[in-house]
């Protein structure tokens, strides 16, 4: 394929990225496996990564308000968030050859989370506090975000409702505070994740470069449309998207053995 075309693609699955992290998550299962057309598995998961990474930022940004009042807490958090999303892309490219057999897996947790999420969602929403957790709690909030924050690193796609669910069985305030921290700390790894990435020289910034404009126009379109599009609408098509290509990939991966 030339040039021109394997920008159009890239362009357009990062657009639709954007606005699908907009309206309902997920946008990672549309960049990852367009750039597997072009690249390595691993090189694609490092250029998605960057792609995406300035609408993470964005969203950090957007919650200031909401993050305020929880300035103390993120700052614990922020060292298990860094080191982990570090040391999960660190795995990436210390073993191209086991994240290329573990695609498929990835893929499919990321859609199991997707499927997940609504009824989390709901369950915060009814659970919802105003009461800043107890240290016993933030120090499990501390392990459990280090974890997080290596799958974040090591794939990232499903990295917003795990931590949005520890978050929301921990009690850390309502659900705006809870979603304003999730996006921060995504953030937080996806930056660690970026600076290993490209230091690992796994990025391929020919292809990343359209894809990030494409990313935050996108962003911008899907929040201009949120609030009149059904995000359940959204979220059952990333669902679908998932678990289309976790099939696919575990054709390709076991079909001829």
């Amino acid at each position: 394929m030339n040039d021109v075309g394997t920008t159009a693609i890239l362009a357009a699955a990062a657009f639709l990225a954007g606005a699908l992290n907009s309206v309902a998550g997920g946008g990672t299962l549309l960049t990852f496996p367009a750039l597997t057309l072009f690249v390595s598995p691993a090189v694609a998961n490092a250029t998605s990564t960057v792609a995406l990474m300035p609408g993470s930022i964005a969203g950090s940004v957007g919650y200031r308000a909401e993050l305020a009042p929880s300035r103390r807490f993120l700052v614990r958090m922020f060292v298990p968030s860094l080191v982990g999303g570090a040391i999960g892309a660190w795995l990436v490219q210390l073993n191209e050859t086991a994240f290329d057999a573990l695609v498929p897996w990835l893929i499919l947790t990321a859609a199991l989370l997707f499927v997940v999420q609504a009824p989390v969602a709901r369950w915060l929403k009814l659970h919802q506090s105003e009461e800043e957790p107890g240290r016993l709690r933030q120090w499990v909030l501390v392990g459990c975000q280090f974890l997080i924050a290596v799958y974040g690193g090591y794939f990232g796609a499903g990295i917003g409702i795990l931590m949005l669910t520890t978050l929301g069985f921990m009690g850390v305030g309502d659900i705006h505070r809870m979603n304003a921290m999730k996006t921060f700390l995504a953030a937080v790894i996806n930056g660690a994740t970026v600076v290993v990435f490209v230091a690992a020289g796994l990025v391929n910034w020919p292809l990343a470069a359209p894809m990030v404009l494409s990313a935050v126009l996108g962003g911008y379109a899907g929040a201009r449309v949120a609030r009149r599009l059904p995000a359940a609408y959204v979220r059952y098509a990333v669902i679908v998207i998932g678990f289309g290509l976790s099939a696919f990939y575990f054709a390709r991966q076991y079909g001829s053995s």
